[in-house]
């Protein structure tokens, strides 16, 4: 499907966009920031859970100002159970760039805002087309999938310069009126109904007339992409230190990953009640009683945990290793831990441990 062809997509999606397009917080008051704050939630997120958090973080951080003067602890907080906390970490940095070069207001060129952390040609895109009404196009996930339905382009989107001729062909037919608009309705036809993993509603489809991979009979199979590598697992140990209701935490290195975060003492690939006493011991602590509890997985990108925990009581609060030992209300105040030790907090409160997780 050449520039002109793909053209003919403009006004019948406009106008499903218009009548269709779900209502989202970000939506009702499109400004720069809360485009911004939006967008860089919405990367490998749900629109679901991302709501609440957007409305939180808002409420918290109101412009970049706020964002930029707001402590470590405070927008790791705010971001708890998120993931991809480099997201929130770069969102800060940026903000903090804001503040020195521009007065506190995004930049509204395209190239500046691809200058800052944590913001590619994606998001550098989406600011510019919704907020500032610039003709760029914001090509995700989504919109590679409609596009390379529409065209029934058989190209590895996995590889970088395919991405690029799509956002070109995106570019050549972008109404200079409404970029935004016509931006977020790719994305919404995306989200919405041209699904990925073979379950495209074509029935519903506003542009069903002129796509070529419907035209084919075959739609899901585009778009093609490089197969995923294999996920490396590890076995650990999560260690539930507990002493007079106080519950052992542990800051990560400041590199890899869930760099810089607080997390549950945890070992790898230990599984006998021996190997835990000793873990015990290397961490400089003395159990009065150990008890094996929970069981979880959790996914990373590369890699996969799964996760045995152990209640272990231990005779004195004592900060060794960098341990921080911390109260229900405290952790839920103050410490960001990620979502893969969340569920075994849940088995705490079996042990008279609460916190509202």
């Amino acid at each position: 499907m050449n520039p002109v062809s793909i053209s003919n997509i403009v006004a019948p999606l406009l106008d499903w966009y218009r009548q269709n397009a779900r209502r989202l917080p970000w939506r009702d008051e499109p400004t720069p920031y809360r485009v911004w704050i939006s967008e860089i939630m919405l990367q490998q997120t749900r629109v679901e859970a991302v709501k609440p958090y957007f409305e939180r973080f808002l409420q918290a951080l109101p412009d970049v100002r706020a964002l930029a003067e707001a402590e470590e602890e405070t927008y790791l907080k705010l971001w708890e159970g998120l993931g991809y906390y480099s997201r929130v970490r770069n969102l800060h940095r940026a903000a903090c760039l804001i503040m020195e070069r521009y007065g506190g207001e995004l930049p509204r060129s395209y190239d500046e805002l691809l200058s800052l952390p944590g913001i590619g040609p994606y998001t550098a895109g989406a600011v510019a087309s919704i907020a500032y009404g610039i003709p760029v196009p914001a090509v995700d996930g989504n919109v590679l999938r409609v596009v390379t339905r529409l065209t029934a382009d058989p190209s590895n989107i996995s590889d970088p310069k395919v991405k690029q001729q799509i956002e070109e062909r995106v570019r050549s037919v972008l109404p200079a009126d409404a970029p935004g608009a016509f931006n977020q309705a790719l994305m919404e036809l995306g989200a919405t109904v041209c699904l990925p993993n073979g379950l495209p509603q074509c029935e519903a489809c506003p542009l069903r007339e002129l796509c070529a991979g419907y035209a084919q009979g075959n739609p899901c199979f585009f778009p093609v992409k490089a197969a995923k590598k294999t996920r490396r697992i590890e076995q650990r140990a999560v260690l539930l230190f507990l002493c007079n209701q106080r519950l052992a935490l542990h800051r990560r290195p400041n590199k890899g990953l869930l760099a810089g975060l607080w997390e549950l003492p945890n070992e790898l690939d230990l599984s006998s009640m021996q190997e835990i006493r000793q873990a015990v011991e290397k961490w400089g602590l003395t159990a009065l009683r150990i008890e094996k509890c929970g069981q979880a997985k959790h996914i990373f990108t590369h890699i996969e945990w799964h996760m045995t925990a152990y209640r272990i009581r231990v005779e004195e609060a004592l900060e060794t290793r960098g341990l921080q030992w911390v109260t229900p209300d405290e952790l839920d105040r103050q410490y960001a831990l990620p979502a893969a030790f969340r569920p075994f907090l849940e088995d705490l409160e079996f042990f008279g441990w609460r916190a509202s997780y």
